[in-house]
């Protein structure tokens, strides 16, 4: 056990690198989206592709958020 404690300490510091690398990418993306504003006068097409384009980023924060927590779930 002694031996084992530094590699899995290793394996701990290189899973929080890699999950706070995913978390910055996260924040990064969250602070594009506030740009999306809906503004007086804006075409039914403009419309229609703000709601698609919010419906894939929610798919997209769902799947990383399932991936996270799979990555977890497999360290423990």
């Amino acid at each position: 056990m002694g031996d084992k404690l530094p590699e899995e300490v290793r394996d701990c510091f290189k899973f929080l690198e890699d999950n706070l690398k995913i978390l910055s990418k996260i924040e990064m993306d969250l602070e594009d989206e506030k740009e999306d504003k809906l503004v007086p006068g804006m075409e039914l097409h403009q419309l229609y592709d703000m709601a698609n384009n919010v419906s894939e980023a929610s798919k997209i924060k769902r799947a990383q958020y399932n991936l996270i927590r799979r990555q977890s779930d497999d360290f423990v």
